[in-house]
């Protein structure tokens, strides 16, 4: 990334910040770092002339391989860089609990934490002890592949950075589709049966009046439906899970009022157009569309079971054909098979709209998923050996799995593209499941897989195929928003703070929802809760992402 846009989001982050809580750049306080910045590129370039040793640790899921250097893409990366990885391996449902012991013992640290997981909190504080070292300017000298990365796009580069513009993290990002045709635009997909459409003569909705009236048509005809399709057990017109992220049915009130929907299942915020942050839960459309919502419960049109079933409650009953209309990420996961359903538009009331999901434009990123330590003898080796992991055809193996596999077990097989160049092909995985041999080949850790990847570097997966191919036809046309909010590297006095306000405010607006869903509510009721809201400093909490909004946009003019 060029010097001129790194100052840049230097300074705005710097003129909306009062105060810096970062140690300095050095942060050198458990020792080590005997070769720096001084290292001629050339001497670290891969491969190397002399075989190197550096020490790294990481985690694996449990009944999978434990020891890194036996799984096939390491080896592979060690012929390749001449660089041998002295691994420490945790299985993964211990990590939580273990790696903060790990970050406080100089004595056994590691050169680098591979697939670490850390978020913006765990970054600041062993930033600020001097366990980490910053690596803005080792990503400029010794990572290419990266660097690259962050010039195609910048927005990654701002939100790996903090309030002092130092990056201690390098990022997993995994872009499918990008801005509004991401694959992350909406999370809580409505999908509905058009098989039942069909055999009773109706038309897909696109109003709110007619997507009520279809499902009463599911309701009345319950006998006819059950009998035609085999299904043991009642109708359920539309079934979901409230406040459950991907199962809420909050998707469905997006044409309300100002349109903007309840997008964020955490925060509850959303950006204007003019770049104002605001808070949904106080729009006219919010009130408006539970309103409609409770109506829908009232008329026995929602599964009773929506405010307790759990996941695979919720999957059972899915699964045996019961669900006229259901929420999810692929409906797959719910219904009995793909054939038979479709995703429901947005529904218009008083407009057509969708409001990108949080963080959807810039979807699939984690800013700490790999750091340095201060204890590294040789970060440029260090940094210089991570980058590999930014190559294009390497990080979709990190991400997924490999080819070659000696068990027979393969996420790709390696073809061509259109211009006879490599490229990693999945491959069918007949029975087995997609998740074990992920996890019985993949390595995770630091990685960028852009949008513009596919077809050149590396396939679809099928299941990401159709699903993208939903959003761009369906739901890209109605998300025209200006803006989606992004991911914020806070100060850790901000985290904190956005961290006490969010969970009493996102609890107080998760309990409004349920409540009003179920039992409807008055205009008193509302007020009422527009005042509790305001008793948890709602204000306070929309003008301190305002702030972060705000100097995000500076830093990318």
């Amino acid at each position: 990334m060029k010097k001129f846009f790194r100052r840049s989001i230097s300074l705005a982050l710097a003129l909306v910040m009062a105060t810096g809580l970062l140690a300095s750049c050095g942060g050198n306080k458990l020792g080590g770092n005997s070769k720096g910045l001084e290292v001629d590129p050339a001497e670290v370039a891969m491969p190397l002339a002399e075989k190197a040793t550096i020490k790294g640790l990481t985690q694996f899921p449990a009944g999978t391989e434990s020891d890194p250097n036996n799984r096939t893409i390491f080896q592979r990366l060690e012929e390749q860089t001449n660089v041998h990885v002295e691994w420490r391996a945790i299985q993964k449902d211990q990590w939580g609990d273990t790696i903060q012991l790990e970050m406080s013992n100089a004595k056994t640290l590691p050169d680098f934490v591979f697939d670490a997981g850390f978020g913006e909190v765990d970054l600041l504080k062993y930033s600020k002890q001097g366990v980490i070292i910053p690596l803005e300017d080792y990503i400029d000298k010794y990572m290419p592949n990266l660097k690259k990365v962050f010039e195609q796009v910048p927005e990654y580069e701002a939100m790996c950075r903090d309030s002092e513009g130092h990056i201690w993290g390098l990022p997993w990002i995994e872009q499918l589709g990008y801005h509004n045709t991401a694959i992350q635009l909406l999370g809580n997909m409505p999908f509905i049966n058009t098989a039942w459409l069909d055999f009773l003569g109706l038309e897909m909705p696109t109003t709110v009046d007619e997507f009520e009236a279809v499902l009463i048509a599911f309701r009345d005809n319950a006998a006819a439906l059950k009998a035609q399709f085999n299904i043991d057990g009642d109708i359920i017109p539309m079934s979901c899970i409230v406040n459950d992220g991907g199962q809420d049915p909050f998707i469905l009130i997006n044409g309300f009022g100002e349109g903007y929907g309840d997008p964020d299942a955490g925060k509850h915020l959303a950006v204007t157009d003019e770049g104002k942050v605001v808070s949904v839960a106080t729009s006219e459309g919010f009130k408006k569309g539970t309103a409609w919502l409770h109506k829908l419960y009232e008329e026995k049109l929602i599964d009773v079971e929506a405010f307790t079933q759990d996941w695979s409650t919720y999957v059972a009953k899915g699964k045996s054909g019961r669900y006229g209309v259901c929420f999810t990420w692929d409906v797959g996961n719910v219904a009995p098979s793909l054939e038979g359903w479709a995703p429901l538009p947005m529904l218009k009331a008083d407009t057509v709209n969708l409001t990108p999901a949080t963080a959807s434009y810039t979807s699939g990123f984690q800013r700490g998923r790999c750091v340095v330590t201060s204890v590294a003898e040789n970060p440029a080796l260090v940094c210089a050996w991570l980058d590999q992991m930014y190559a294009p055809l390497q990080s979709p193996q990190n991400n997924w799995g490999t080819y070659g596999e000696d068990d027979g077990f393969d996420i790709f097989t390696m073809g061509t593209n259109a211009k006879g160049e490599p490229m990693l092909q999945h491959a069918p995985l007949g029975d087995k499941s997609p998740v074990e041999v992920r996890e019985a080949e993949s390595v995770n850790g630091p990685l960028a897989i852009l949008d513009s990847y596919y077809g050149e570097y590396v396939t679809l997966p099928d299941d990401a195929a159709y699903r993208l191919d939903w959003i761009k036809e369906i739901y890209t046309p109605v998300c025209t928003a200006k803006y989606c909010l992004p991911s914020f590297f806070m100060t850790q006095e901000d985290s904190v703070t956005d961290s006490n306000l969010g969970a009493d405010i996102g609890k107080c607006i998760n309990e409004f929802k349920a409540r009003a869903v179920l039992e409807g509510f008055s205009d008193a009721d509302w007020d009422q809760f527009q005042a509790d809201l305001q008793s948890y400093k709602l204000d306070e909490y929309v003008a301190l992402y305002q702030k972060y909004f705000d100097a995000y946009l500076e830093a990318q003019k």
